[in-house]
C-alpha cells in the first residue's frame, strides 16, 4: 500500500489532480499493482479525503502546549515518529490541525506496523492532500529514509 501511495505522490503534482477511485483503480492495476493494495490504499485515501475539511481539533492549542499521547497513539507512534511529528511542527513545516490528522490516518492503519519510513509516508500524503506548500529542506527529510537514502530509490 505505501508504494502505491509513493506512487501517487510521484505521478500527480497535487492530490486535485488525482483522479476519482475508480478511474484511479484502474490506472494503478494497469501500472502493476495488486487488486488488494488498491483496495487498502483507496480506502485509506477516502478517509484522508474525508477529514480534509474538518478540524479534528475542538480548540486550537495555545503557544508553546505539549502534545500527550494517548496509549493506543503510542503503540502505533513509536518514539522516532514522535519526534519527527514535533520536529516538524517546531520547524513550522505542519500546524496542529495537520499533525492532529497525520495521527489519525496513522491510527486508520490498524494491518500495518508504522516504522519511521512509512510515517514520512504517510506525513507526505496527508500535506499533499492539503496541497500545502513545503519548504526544499522539509521535503527532503520526508524523500528521505533513515539512512539518507532517497525513499523513491526504496522501492
Amino acid at each position: 500500500m505505501f508504494d502505491i501511495l509513493v506512487y501517487l505522490f510521484e505521478n500527480y503534482v497535487h492530490a486535485g489532480a488525482c483522479p476519482e477511485s475508480e478511474q484511479l483503480a484502474r490506472k494503478l492495476s494497469a501500472a502493476g499493482f495488486e487488486e488488494d493494495e488498491i483496495s487498502e490504499a483507496l480506502e485509506w485515501l477516502s478517509g484522508l479525503r474525508d477529514i480534509a475539511d474538518v478540524s479534528p481539533l475542538s480548540r486550537t492549542p495555545q503557544p508553546g502546549s505539549i502534545r500527550l499521547y494517548a496509549p493506543e497513539e503510542q503503540a502505533k507512534l513509536d518514539a522516532d515518529c514522535r519526534g519527527f511529528l514535533a520536529f516538524l511542527e517546531n520547524a513550522g513545516a505542519l500546524d496542529a490541525t495537520t499533525r492532529e490528522r497525520i495521527v489519525e490516518r496513522t491510527l486508520a492503519l490498524s494491518k500495518f506496523s508504522v516504522n519511521l519510513h512509512r510515517f514520512k509516508v504517510i506525513v507526505l500524503m496527508v500535506m499533499w492532500q492539503q496541497d500545502q506548500p513545503l519548504d526544499s529542506l522539509i521535503l527532503d527529510e520526508l524523500l528521505a529514509d533513515e539512512t539518507g537514502e532517497d525513499l523513491f530509490l526504496l522501492q
